[in-house]
């Protein structure tokens, strides 16, 4: 190659100068002063031309001739390796290497005679080129091994560095995860916090809600407190009014009563021989006086206390009125009695004296009841009018029968049918009536208001009128009319407290339908008579069981019902009418007056102890009636009753006791001992199964 020889040519050029001729050693700083001797001493071979003999001119004889471009690979790969060491300089000595390049094959032959000369000669050149060989050997192993050096030092440091890198990464994720972590709890820290701060106001709204419920608690609680409280001042006055009005609507019939007392005394007039027109004139007054204040109060409201005092005043004056009127009268006819009977005595003398002593006769004496006194006559047979009324309430029952006749006796089918539903829609809803709450009661009554009104209601599933038929509405009230009281005579008889919840339905109708009242007070005295009063009198040439079923018993195949029975009968319909006369619906017009109240209750007992008492059956009625009605009786009349009542423990007990036999005394012990009770508490007690007013809010 061109480089090589160039190369050659330097060296050539180096070795034949000055300082090609000096002796290069790699030690010579360590070998002192020694070094400049070998300038002076001739030149030999050095030790290394033995490696050079046997690595370089082997090579070159072999290829005489070699490639300008290509070097031998032999001469290649003994410079390149680097373990061969010169081992003989002798031996290298015999052999000098030749050029390991020439231009061309022509040239090299023509110089290789110089060559082997120059090799030769320059021995000091061939130990220089190999020292330099070496060098380069020593100097690329070196590097080599530098460069693995290198390369491991740097492959650790690679791998330190990517540990290092590695353990940072994992540093770094360490904290990453050790901030992320801390901004975690810290975000957590801040959310309990904010939690806890929401749940501390939460709590603060709490207990300020609960604070301020308490005390609208508080203020709902007084409101009610006081809306009860003035519900219950508005009833005691309103119970306080109705009881005012009830009691001036008692006195104004007890003035009336009066009234009616003092004009029956103008019979007396030509006894008394003086002018009645001004007690007559005065007790007119009164009664005006009294329905002028039962007028205002009624447009105002309630009477007041001072409307009530002044009726008891009127009331007063006219008691004082009459009661010195019947003194007069019971003086005038004492003296009128005493003057006839001296005139009596005076002729009595006369004609014995005419006539001699065997004319003489004595008088009868004057029966004596038990105990030596004189037995005072009572009535035996109802009073006049009220046989009277008895009378006009069986005729506008018989009228009443006599108008639907056409639909009973009907042989129609259709007929048959309308009858049919109108009796169930009737008497079904009465029958459902019991102590249950007062909104179903209020739909029973409300049904049969309905039916009686004209309008349809449901029954069996259809729409049931008394328009269907002319003789609709009267077929109805009657049998309504026989329901009510069937109800006293069985439902109540058996469940005394059933007595209010039908009573006050039966008062709501009777006063929405006052013919219905009537026929129940027709059915009432013909089922019982006693509650007219009245004892049907045996008439001559009556049957036996027809005299029987005028008394109330029932008769069935000639055979007379048991008298336990027949009084538990007439008890309940006693009750029924006892619960009747006081109650009043509470939905209607409380402004009108009872269509049939507590006077006519006083008039029944009245009337009843001024008849003889009949064995068991007296005592068993009065006791229903008063355990009943009693505590209503007491509230209306007060003092009045009192007074009945100890007329009856007085005067009427003994006469119940005289006609009652020894196995019959059980209704006889009962009502003393309810009456004595009574007395001694000095109070008539609700009856059981009384309608309160928390009865109707359910």
């Amino acid at each position: 190659m061109p480089s090589e020889g160039r190369c050659w040519e330097t060296l050539q050029a180096l070795r034949s100068s000055n300082k090609g001729r000096l002796c290069y050693h790699r030690d010579w700083l360590l070998r002192g002063e020694d070094v400049l001797e070998e300038c002076m001493t001739l030149p030999k071979l050095s030790s290394y031309s033995g490696w050079v003999v046997d690595h370089v001119l082997p090579h070159t004889q072999e290829n005489p001739a070699p490639s300008e471009t290509s070097p031998s690979p032999r001469y290649t790969s003994a410079l390149d390796q680097p373990s061969c060491v010169p081992k003989s300089p002798v031996r290298n000595s015999a052999f000098l290497p030749a050029s390991p390049a020439t231009p061309n094959r022509t040239k090299d032959k023509q110089e290789s005679p110089h060559t082997e000369s120059m090799v030769l000669q320059s021995s000091r050149g061939i130990e220089v080129e190999g020292c330099i060989r070496m060098y380069e050997l020593v100097h690329r192993m070196k590097g080599t091994d530098g460069l693995r050096q290198w390369q491991e030092e740097q492959e650790k440091k690679v791998r330190a560095l990517s540990e290092m890198a590695s353990e940072q990464l994992k540093r770094f994720d360490e904290r990453k995860e050790l901030k992320q972590h801390k901004e975690f709890q810290d975000l957590r820290e801040v959310m309990e916090k904010s939690s806890r701060e929401a749940l501390g106001h939460q709590e603060k709204l709490k207990a300020e809600h609960r604070h301020r419920a308490k005390i609208l608690n508080l203020k709902l609680r007084e409101a009610e407190q006081q809306r009860l409280k003035q519900a219950e001042q508005e009833r005691l006055r309103r119970e306080e009014g109705q009881g005012r009005l009830r009691s001036l609507y008692a006195l104004q019939e007890e003035v009336l009563q009066l009234s009616q007392q003092l004009d029956a005394s103008e019979q007396h007039r030509d006894l008394l021989q003086i002018d009645l027109a001004a007690s007559r004139t005065r007790g007119n007054q009164l009664c005006s006086l009294i329905s002028g204040i039962i007028r205002a109060t009624s447009e105002s409201g309630y009477p007041t206390a001072e409307n009530q005092a002044e009726a008891e005043r009127a009331l007063q004056e006219m008691r004082d009125l009459l009661t010195n009127l019947g003194q007069q009268i019971t003086r005038a006819c004492e003296d009128k009695k005493r003057q006839d009977e001296e005139e009596a005595q005076v002729k009595l003398q006369e004609s014995q004296m005419q006539q001699g002593p065997e004319a003489r006769k004595a008088s009868p004496a004057p029966s004596q009841g038990p105990g030596g006194k004189q037995n005072e006559d009572l009535q035996v047979k109802v009073q006049d009018s009220t046989m009277q009324w008895y009378q006009q309430l069986q005729d506008a029952a018989t009228q009443c029968v006599l108008a639907f006749e056409g639909l009973t006796n009907s042989k129609d089918s259709q007929a048959k049918k309308i009858k049919m539903d109108l009796q169930k829609a009737a008497t079904i809803p009465v029958s459902q009536i019991s102590t249950i709450a007062g909104s179903k009661l209020k739909e029973i009554f409300d049904k049969i208001h309905s039916l009686l009104s004209g309008k349809p209601v449901h029954s069996g599933g259809r729409a049931v009128s008394v328009t269907l038929t002319p003789q609709g509405l009267d077929f109805v009230q009657y049998k309504l009319a026989e329901k009510f009281v069937k109800q006293g005579e069985e439902e109540v008889a058996s469940h005394h407290e059933a007595a209010f919840p039908i009573a006050v339905v039966a008062s709501g109708i009777w006063e929405l339908h006052p013919r219905v009242g009537d026929l129940i007070l027709a059915h009432l005295h013909k089922k019982c008579p006693y509650s007219v009063p009245f004892y049907p009198a045996f008439k001559e040439g009556m049957a036996l069981e027809d005299y029987q079923r005028l008394l109330g018993y029932q008769v069935k195949d000639s055979k007379v019902e048991q008298q336990d029975n027949f009084l538990k009968r007439m008890s309940g319909m006693i009750r029924l009418y006892a619960a009747i006369i006081q109650l009043r619906w509470p939905y209607g017009n409380q402004q009108e007056v009872h269509p049939h109240g507590l006077n006519h209750g006083w008039r029944w007992l009245a009337q009843i102890l001024n008849m003889e008492p009949l064995s068991d059956v007296t005592a068993t009625l009065l006791f229903d009636f008063l355990e009943v009605c009693g505590n209503a009786l007491m509230k209306q009349y007060q003092g009045q009753f009192w007074k009945m009542i100890i007329l009856i423990k007085e005067d009427y007990f003994p006469r119940i006791e005289a006609i009652t036999s020894a196995g019959q005394r059980g209704s006889f012990i009962r009502l003393k001992q309810f009456l004595e009770k009574c007395l001694q508490r000095k109070e008539i007690p609700v009856p059981k199964g009384f309608l309160t007013s928390s009865f109707w809010r359910s």
